[in-house]
Parts: C-alpha cells; sequence; structure tokens
C-alpha cells in the first residue's frame, strides 16, 4: 500500500482484519484519516515481513502488540519514542533484519540514552539517525550497515559473531565493537577516524577478506597507515581498496616493510586529486600483492580540465601502460567519474 494523497482509514482497516490471518508481508506506506495503528491490527498474527513507512508509532505494549513470526522489520521516516522502539523489538522474538531510516525518536528527559537488545538479529541497517548514546545489544549480529549517521557514542556489545561492518558518510566521535574476531569485510568511506584506536579494535580480526578504506580521513592530519599492519594482520585478505591522498608530501597509505599481502587477488585503487606520485605508488603496491589478479583504477576527473590536469592524466595513462607490461597477468580496468 502506498502513499496517496488522502486515504480513509476504514476500508484500510477492512482490508487489514480480512487478510490478517493469512497475511506474511506487509509493505505500508500511507496516511490515513484518522491514523491506523497497524500494530494493534496486525499483532499476534502470522506477519513475517513489516515495512512500516511515514507513520508514527506510540503506546506499544509487547504483551498485546507481539509479532511472534516477525523476521524482517524495516521502519522508514518513522516517529517513536525510544522506549516504544525498545520495546517493539521485544515484542518480535524472533527478528533477524532490521532497517531504521530517517527515523524522529523522541527522548524522554530521564532517558539520555537510546538502548536497542535482540539475541536473535542478525542484519541491522541504519540510515540518517541521529543521537547522542546509542547501545545496541546484539549476540547473534552478523551484518551492520550505517550510512549517513550522527552518532557521538555508539557501542556494540554482541559475542563475536559480526562478520560484515559498513560505516558511509557517518560521524562518531566513539565507536566500541567489543568482539571483531570474526569480522570478513570492513568497508569504511567518507568516514574520520581515529586510526590507532580504530585499528587496535580490528586487530584482532585474523580472518578479514575485504578491506576497503575509502576517502578516509584521519583525526591526526600526520597519521599514515602502513601497509605492513595490514599484511601481517590480515594474512587472509584477498580484496584491498585504497584511496590516495597526498598532504604535505605524505601518503596516507605508506609502503613501509617488506611483507608480502600473499592472498590479495583484486586491488582497487582510486585518487580524488590526481599528482605525479599516484603511479608510484601504485607501482608499489602491485610489488606488494605478488598472486594479484585484477587492477581496477578509479579516478575523479573535472569537466573543466586544466592543462595541469590533462598533462598529469596523460601521464600517469602512459605509467600505468609501461608498468602492466611488467604485470601482463593482472586484468586492469579503469573507472572515471
Amino acid at each position: 500500500m502506498d502513499e496517496v494523497d488522502e486515504f480513509s482509514a476504514a476500508p484500510v482497516i477492512a482490508w487489514l482484519m480480512y487478510t490478517r490471518e493469512t497475511l506474511r508481508q506487509l509493505l505500508y506506506n500511507v496516511r490515513t484519516t484518522p491514523n491506523v495503528n497497524i500494530l494493534e491490527k496486525c499483532g499476534r498474527q502470522r506477519l513475517e515481513v513489516l515495512d512500516l513507512s511515514n507513520n508514527s508509532i506510540t503506546g506499544v505494549d509487547p504483551s498485546y502488540q507481539r509479532f511472534p513470526c516477525l523476521k524482517s522489520l524495516s521502519l522508514s521516516h518513522i516517529s517513536i519514542s525510544a522506549l516504544d522502539l525498545s520495546l517493539l523489538l521485544t515484542a518480535c522474538p524472533k527478528i533477524e533484519f532490521l532497517s531504521l531510516v530517517n527515523p524522529e525518536i523522541a527522548m524522554s528527559d530521564s532517558q539520555a540514552t537510546m538502548e536497542l537488545s535482540s539475541p536473535t538479529l542478525k542484519k541491522i541497517y541504519f540510515e540518517a539517525i541521529s543521537l547522542d548514546k546509542f547501545i545496541l545489544e546484539a549476540d547473534g549480529l552478523e551484518s551492520l550497515i550505517l550510512k549517513d549517521c550522527t552518532l557521538e557514542y555508539f557501542d556494540i556489545i554482541g559475542k563475536g559473531t559480526l562478520k560484515y561492518l559498513e560505516i558511509d558518510d557517518v560521524s562518531v566521535l566513539h565507536l566500541e565493537i567489543e568482539s571483531t574476531e570474526n569480522l570478513e569485510v570492513i568497508d569504511l568511506s567518507s568516514f574520520t577516524i581515529v586510526w590507532p584506536k580504530f585499528y587496535q579494535m580490528i586487530s584482532r580480526s585474523s580472518k578479514l577478506r575485504r578491506l576497503r578504506l575509502w576517502g578516509v580521513v584521519f583525526d591526526d592530519e600526520d597519521e599514515i597507515v602502513d601497509l605492513e599492519t595490514i599484511a601481517v594482520c590480515f594474512p587472509q585478505l584477498s580484496h584491498l581498496s585504497l584511496s590516495y591522498d597526498l598532504k604535505d608530501g605524505l601518503i596516507n597509505y605508506g609502503l613501509q616493510g617488506p611483507t608480502k599481502l600473499e592472498n590479495v587477488a583484486v586491488l582497487e585503487l582510486g585518487w580524488t586529486v590526481i599528482s605525479d606520485h599516484f603511479s608510484l605508488w601504485v607501482a608499489g603496491l602491485l610489488e606488494r600483492c605478488p598472486n594479484l589478479k585484477k587492477l581496477v583504477i578509479h579516478g575523479v576527473v573535472s569537466e573543466a580540465k586544466t592543462h595541469e590536469e590533462c598533462h598529469m592524466l596523460a601521464s600517469f595513462t602512459s605509467s600505468i601502460v609501461q608498468l602492466m607490461r611488467k604485470y601482463m597477468r593482472v586484468e586492469v580496468q579503469f573507472e572515471y567519474e
């Protein structure tokens, strides 16, 4: 049921009452007059997927508005209190997937922290969430995606089941993940981090297969990440993506150390502002990856290219052509925007 200008509540309620005993999946994005309490109408039934948008949720009662079969809950542009959101999660004893997109979460005067807890959650997607303090307890969590969020404090409590972590355009002052031993994928983009603290948190992720650090800004301007650290801590790494940045003559990802990235088969490298040093950096990384099969070059090229930009791009292209004669076994792909 999609959004329309006006929708009477009566036919919606009639339809829900008629179908709710057999209903398994509900995508609901309508405003009605008066408002329809979906939780009340569909609670204690066999609903497995609920996607609710542009509505408000108030007065959640887990004993009455219980969803014994619900596995997937998506709330988009929903107005809800922190307490009701916590109670709603409690009312879903089999929930595995939770999505929150741009919710309006009301905090009570006595509640400074948003706390959510579920032993069955496996996947979480949060987008456009703004909170001061957020504590998430999910012992079975396997996948966490954060996009366009502003969080001062975010603490993830679990038993080490997390395998996939993606953070995109997020502002967070303090990020704590208690157990990272089983992480297999880390994807960070447009994210400011204190690298020593973040590295300390993920340093035990020996099973890591994919690492993406794209547009990552280090809190300390002089901070660099050396490839030796990545090679030693993540021996199973097979897919590595790094974006190049040059500040005061220092490259953000240094090539110090002798350890090879033996298992890296796919290497993605890119720039935001091209320089003469980029091709040398690419050459250095290729030497560190003896079993590389594919190289993807990402670049940003402005529409109003200056003579200097054209010269650097031409010089880089020539350098790559010469370099790839040395690595004939490697497939090369260019993606410019």
